[in-house]
């Protein structure tokens, strides 16, 4: 059986649609999400990262959307 592997690259690039599509811009979004720095929300956008479930969670309250919107999967 194959299981769902996270692409990165493209969940970046869905959540960098996701937050233009909402109307929010990526500052506001560091700001909401309270992070300390926006070099993390770059990583993710980039997919040099992931954010944790506790970000995700609330990126996906913030965009109106479930995790499974934001993450990419293939």
């Amino acid at each position: 059986m194959n299981y769902p592997v996270i692409d990165p690259v493209g969940t970046g690039m869905n959540m960098k649609s996701l937050i233009k599509n909402s109307g929010n811009t990526v500052a506001g979004v560091v700001r909401l999400l309270g992070l300390a720095d926006r070099s993390t929300m770059y990583k993710w956008l980039r997919g040099e990262a992931l954010p944790g479930i506790d970000n995700l969670l609330a990126l996906s309250n913030l965009l109106g959307v479930s995790i499974n919107d934001i993450l990419v999967t293939r």
